[in-house]
């Protein structure tokens, strides 16, 4: 398997929209994982990623710009026990309070659907690491429409057990820019993890698009100790 350069897979798309990162570190010693959104709307734009507890969220930059939150303002990063779930929508408090109640990640998604955004109805993204006593794994989801027909659902979820040092994959909401946007096909695409948390959360930011990017959103999670690092990184300052 080729691992793909996720500075050239974000470079060559102008509009990857919003995008989510699991892996492990070439040690073999962390998980991974980062989150990053984009905006073409003043609306999209308009936000920052927060801290908030052990995970974060989004909220308005200028509240006085807020215009429609339903589908911008959300937790995208939640901590329950062992397990750290990444999302692009408010379907991270959907997966979080199943899993609570002893329901897996795949169960927990499928009372959702993707995003009511007529034309572009966009993916919901998902992904879950799993880390206990030392041993890892993840998994990750999109709930996409039938080309573009809303009343047709298409689930896929995709698991990784005990992933190899060094790697990860990247899936993210579309093909690239267009009107409507397309969702994202195939696999996540397998990509190259480094070990330094900094320098990838400066690669991922310098590669995304100058006008679009929005938030950036990086973990390193230590698998022995369970202790973590984060960075956030927001175009508004």
């Amino acid at each position: 398997m080729t691992l793909l350069s996720l500075e050239q897979e974000l470079r060559s798309n102008s509009y990857p929209g919003r995008g989510i990162i699991i892996g492990r570190t070439p040690d073999g010693a962390s998980a991974v994982t980062a989150y990053f959104i984009m905006g073409r709307s003043q609306n999209s734009r308009n936000r920052v990623f927060v801290e908030d507890g052990d995970g974060i969220r989004t909220q308005a930059y200028d509240p006085s710009k807020l215009e429609d939150p339903s589908l911008i303002i959300y937790a995208p990063v939640r901590v329950l026990g062992n397990k750290t779930i990444v999302t692009n929508g408010d379907q991270t408090d959907t997966i979080y309070e199943g899993m609570d109640c002893q329901m897996t990640f795949e169960q927990s998604l499928r009372s959702r659907t993707f995003e009511p955004d007529a034309p572009n109805y966009t993916p919901r993204i998902s992904g879950i690491l799993h880390i206990e006593s030392g041993s890892y794994n993840y998994a990750m989801s999109i709930l996409k429409s039938n080309n573009g027909d809303p009343d047709s659902c298409r689930r896929y979820t995709f698991a990784y057990e005990n992933p190899k040092a060094g790697e990860g994959h990247f899936i993210h909401t579309y093909m690239q820019d267009g009107d409507p946007l397309p969702s994202f096909e195939g696999e996540p695409k397998p990509v190259s993890i480094p070990g330094d948390m900094d320098a990838f959360a400066g690669m991922l930011w310098n590669s995304l698009n100058e006008d679009n990017k929005v938030s950036l959103f990086v973990r390193y999670i230590d698998l022995a100790s369970g202790t973590f690092r984060t960075t956030i990184i927001n175009k508004n300052q």
